[in-house]
């Protein structure tokens, strides 16, 4: 029902700033909250943000709070990830991912639809 595709992913330098964006494919889209996710090798599946279906109610990982913002346009059916003061520990694919409920938070396994992902780089 539902198609993800990141992008804006890259190379960046330590302090510097991205912006991700993941457009959805499908009628249903404005009823599902929207997650991002990353993934360094070898390590975990680690959340990072989730905005509700109103944009209306968002949490973050204290990892990346005050720093990333999450936002969606239900018009353009994208979700954004803006990210400033970029780590290098940052470095990881960011995946989008689509939940019934915000309320699922940082619960991969109750995420329905997920992107292929986009490597973000942070140097130095």
């Amino acid at each position: 029902q539902v198609q993800l595709v990141e992008s804006g992913g890259g190379l960046v330098q330590a302090g510097g700033s991205l912006r991700l964006s993941c457009a959805a494919s499908g009628r249903t889209f404005s009823r599902y909250a929207m997650g991002w996710f990353r993934q360094a090798p070898g390590k975990e599946r680690e959340f990072v943000a989730v905005i509700s279906w109103s944009g209306g109610t968002t949490y973050y990982a204290d990892s990346v709070k005050g720093r990333f913002t999450i936002s969606r346009d239900n018009v353009k059916n994208t979700v954004y990830l803006q990210m400033n003061s970029l780590k290098p520990e940052d470095t990881a694919v960011y995946y989008c991912a689509a939940a019934p409920t915000v309320g699922v938070k940082a619960d991969h396994g109750r995420y329905d639809y997920w992107g292929q992902g986009t490597q973000v780089t942070v140097s130095s």
